[in-house]
């Protein structure tokens, strides 16, 4: 019997793996990207956000004579940080949390749950502000916290997405398919520009009538550049929450490998709206939930541990360069007297940051997410990866050591492709690697711990953009091309992946998912 099932399993996967790329696939890749689109674009929009909420609640009274002069400021350094990272510490949580209740309670179960907690901070952190109370809390205080649970939603998408679109997945277009989930990254951090653009220009005259500083229309502003966070996460919740779980979760932890072959010919025939439910039949084979003992036997060897040891360090060190640039963009191109001056008015700062942030949104980083999913089932992802961090190793001690001799123009060109080698390298491979090394009992597991290293490294990276502060532009980038040499070397750790099903890739690995006859 349990050879017969195990045959059953085989074939059943076999037609997974071997399948030709449908609407299914599409269908998968759409509803797990439109969360990424979400994460993307709530995650990033913070930083043009902290310009306004300065202007607004941080400002100084500078006295000309008798005459008060009241000019715009910015949030102190330490709530700027403490803004950025709440939102980074809440998804270091959330991938830790999630990933683990995914591998034990399944993929189904938790996925929309993580959407919820998206949409109802993104609607929450719109409305925050002071309290009535003289010693409560700031609206600063208020973001805060609820970009700290946002996180939490946002770190769940991560083990979620990527694990749901790669169980799925056929291998010839597996790497491509997780990419494609990833890249809508891309045109959230884009779409979070023109967004910002388009409201900005709506305030044009309230802003240009005469008043240098109107606080009350930029409050206005950053309020709907952030509930509109909230939009697409409400158009995914439902097909989050009727997505079937996957056949490799049925089969290998649930122990059904009746069950997930009938969600697998169900998917072929491109019936995915109904799934068998058997939870009313009688169970003829045990469920074996993953434990953090049987984890830590596995990854007690070493070729399972460096893989894991491989995902996270180098998830870790590209994060530090690449949340240090893309969280601190807008201080960064002041740097070259970009979105900078004295003279300028309110609307001008703000155009000029937006512009900066979709000048190499638009040429850098939707580019090379796209490329990435065009050339990874081909060249590989550990090949894309060195490549990256090669190329990013490069650009950041140009921009370090050259920063004074390169000029405005050539600056921004070397950080757009910076932007451009981050996504077409190791942030979009970091990401697909993991869904794909690990056995499926820890695959979400593992993912969650790679993801929450790169968290790790992302927080890190603003407090050590704050202790150097911007002007001390040289070290930081050095510092971010030490990381970058740090990821490579661990890249090596990582085993190849391209052209192989999951199961190639978990074979010779020990693992305990046979099949138990009740």
């Amino acid at each position: 019997m349990q050879k017969d099932h195990l045959l059953e399993k085989k074939e059943a996967l076999d037609a997974l793996n071997n399948a030709k790329f449908g609407w299914f696939h599409i269908k998968a890749c759409l509803v797990s990207g439109i969360g990424f689109f979400t994460d993307a674009y709530d995650l990033f929009i913070i930083q043009l956000a902290v310009i306004m909420i300065g202007m607004v609640y941080y400002h100084d009274e500078v006295r000309d004579g008798d005459i008060i002069i009241k000019k715009a400021d910015k949030l102190y350094p330490v709530s700027e940080t403490l803004l950025k990272q709440s939102a980074l510490i809440g998804t270091l949580i959330g991938q830790l949390l999630f990933g683990y209740l995914a591998d034990l309670l399944g993929r189904k179960k938790m996925y929309g749950t993580e959407l919820l907690i998206i949409v109802f901070t993104t609607i929450t952190s719109a409305f925050a502000s002071n309290t009535a109370s003289p010693n409560g809390l700031t609206v600063v205080g208020m973001l805060i916290i609820w970009r700290f649970f946002l996180g939490i939603g946002i770190g769940g998408d991560y083990p979620l997405s990527a694990i749901i679109t790669s169980e799925f997945a056929n291998t010839k277009n597996r790497g491509a398919m997780i990419a494609a989930v990833f890249a809508m990254q891309g045109f959230g951090i884009l779409t979070g520009s023109i967004v910002s653009l388009i409201v900005l220009f709506s305030f044009n005259n309230q802003l240009n009538n005469g008043d240098p500083f109107n606080y009350l229309q930029v409050d206005h502003i950053w309020r709907i550049i952030v509930a509109f966070g909230a939009v697409p996460g409400l158009v995914a919740i439902y097909f989050r929450m009727t997505i079937p779980e996957t056949p490799r979760f049925t089969m290998d932890i649930k122990g059904d490998v009746e069950k997930g072959t009938r969600n697998i010919q169900q998917v072929l025939q491109k019936d995915d709206t109904t799934f068998a439910d058997s939870s009313q039949e009688e169970k003829k084979f045990k469920e074996q939930k993953p434990s953090f003992r049987e984890l830590k036997q596995y990854l007690s060897k070493w070729k399972n541990g460096k893989v894991l040891l491989g995902t996270a360090m180098a998830w870790f060190a590209l994060d530090v360069g690449f949340y240090g640039i893309n969280l601190n963009q807008s201080t960064i191109l002041k740097q070259i007297g970009f979105g900078g001056g004295s003279n300028l008015t309110q609307y001008e700062i703000l155009k000029q940051a937006i512009y900066g942030n979709l000048i190499t949104s638009a040429l850098g980083t939707v580019p090379g997410y796209w490329l990435t999913v065009l050339f990874v089932d081909k060249w590989g992802r550990k090949t894309i990866q060195i490549m990256g961090f090669v190329a990013l190793t490069i650009l950041f001690l140009v921009m370090g050591l050259c920063k004074d001799i390169l000029g405005q123009f050539l600056f921004i060109t070397l950080y757009t492709l910076a932007n451009l080698f981050n996504n077409f390298g190791p942030n979009a491979t970091t990401f697909i690697i993991p869904g794909e090394v690990f056995p499926t009992r820890y695959r979400s597991t593992c993912h969650g711990i790679s993801a929450a290293a790169g968290k790790l490294g992302a927080i890190i990276s603003q407090v050590w953009f704050l202790g150097l502060g911007a002007d001390n532009f040289k070290a930081i980038m050095l510092t971010f091309a030490i990381f970058m040499i740090i990821g490579l070397a661990f890249t090596f750790l990582i085993p190849e992946t391209k052209g192989k099903s999951l199961e190639e890739i978990s074979q010779g690995q020990e693992q305990s998912n046979q099949i138990i006859p009740r």
